[in-house]
């Protein structure tokens, strides 16, 4: 089976919640600002928690900010 990739909406997002930065965003969630960096591009795909973590932040489901392209 083909590897599926992770789309994300974490930069419309960001912009729509006070154009917020990479960085704020990454505080709030635990991670490093490099790593919002790597998630934006699609070359790399979060652990579950992370992902919840994110999706908690602007107040929307995974299924919101992540979504599987087959």
């Amino acid at each position: 089976m083909p590897k599926a990739a992770i789309l994300n909406q974490i930069r419309r997002l960001r912009f729509e919640h006070g154009e917020m930065t990479q960085q704020a965003l990454a505080e709030e969630v635990g991670c490093t600002r490099q790593t919002i960096v790597l998630l934006e591009q699609g070359r790399y795909v979060p652990s579950l928690a992370l992902g919840f973590r994110i999706a908690r932040v602007f107040g929307v489901s995974v299924e919101e900010v992540f979504q599987l392209a087959e």
